[in-house]
C-alpha cells in the first residue's frame, strides 16, 4: 500500500471544474465531461448555477465555494460561453486556488452582439438574458487577462445558431458568438475550429484540444 501523500497526489487525476453556459443546468455537458475524463488523466466536477437569476457576483461566489470544496492539488477550469465569463471573474478575484489552467469555449469575452440584439428586439429581452449577461455582454468594457493562470480560448466558425436572427454577425462566428468577441488579450493561446456554438458541447475535437491545453498550455495544430 502506498502511504506517501505526495505519491498518492501525483497518481490521482487532476480535477477539472466544468461550467455550463446560459439557459443550461449542467446535464447538457455530460458528453463533454465523459470525453474530458477519457484516458484517466482528468476527473471532472460539474458546477451548476441559475444563469438567469442572480448576479455575476452570486455566480462567482458559488463557483469559488465549489472549487475550494474540491480539496485537490491541481485544479483546472473549462467553461462554455457564459460559463467562461464566470470562470474569468472568479479567477480575477482570487489567487488562493490550487494551480492549473483554464479553457474557455465560445466565451464572448469582449461582449456579445447577439445578446445585445436579444435585449433590443425581444420583449423582456434583458430579463430573459439575466443580470450576469446584461453586465458582462451588453454593458461591458474591453477585457484582458492579467492573472497568473494560463488561459486558452477555443472559438467556432461554423455559422449555425440562433444568434444570427438577432444581430448582424458580419464576420466569422459560431452561430452565436463572433470569433473576434472570443479574443482575450493576455490569454496563452487561441484557436478557431470549424464548430458551432452548441456543437462545442458534443465535439470530440473540442474535448481533445481542451485536454491538450490543460496538459501543455498550448493547443495542438
Amino acid at each position: 500500500m502506498n502511504n506517501d501523500p505526495k505519491r498518492r497526489a501525483a497518481a490521482e487525476p487532476a480535477t477539472i471544474v466544468l461550467v455550463h453556459g446560459l439557459w443550461m443546468s449542467g446535464f447538457q455537458l455530460r458528453i463533454l465531461q465523459h470525453r474530458l475524463e477519457a484516458g484517466g488523466q482528468f476527473r471532472v466536477a460539474s458546477f451548476s448555477y441559475p444563469t438567469v437569476s442572480g448576479s455575476m457576483n452570486d455566480h462567482v461566489r458559488g463557483l469559488l465555494d465549489f472549487a475550494r470544496a474540491q480539496h485537490v492539488p491541481e485544479l483546472h477550469f473549462v467553461g462554455h460561453s457564459l460559463g467562461g465569463l464566470v470562470i474569468l471573474r472568479a479567477l480575477e478575484v482570487t489567487d488562493d486556488l490550487p494551480p492549473g489552467r483554464a479553457v474557455l469555449l465560445g466565451t464572448p469575452s469582449q461582449g456579445s452582439k447577439a445578446a445585445q440584439g436579444v435585449a433590443r428586439v425581444v420583449p423582456f429581452g434583458r430579463a430573459i438574458l439575466g443580470a450576469a449577461v446584461n453586465a458582462e455582454c451588453i454593458n461591458c468594457a474591453p477585457r484582458e487577462w492579467r492573472g497568473h493562470r494560463e488561459i486558452g480560448v477555443i472559438a467556432g466558425s461554423m455559422r449555425l445558431g440562433l444568434g444570427r436572427l438577432f444581430a448582424d454577425l458580419n464576420a466569422d462566428h459560431d452561430g452565436t458568438v463572433l470569433v473576434e468577441e472570443t479574443k482575450l488579450p493576455g490569454a496563452k493561446d487561441h484557436i478557431v475550429l470549424s464548430i458551432s456554438h452548441t456543437g462545442m458541447l458534443f465535439s470530440t475535437e473540442v474535448a481533445e484540444q481542451a485536454r491538450c491545453f490543460l496538459r501543455s498550455g498550448m493547443f495542438r495544430r
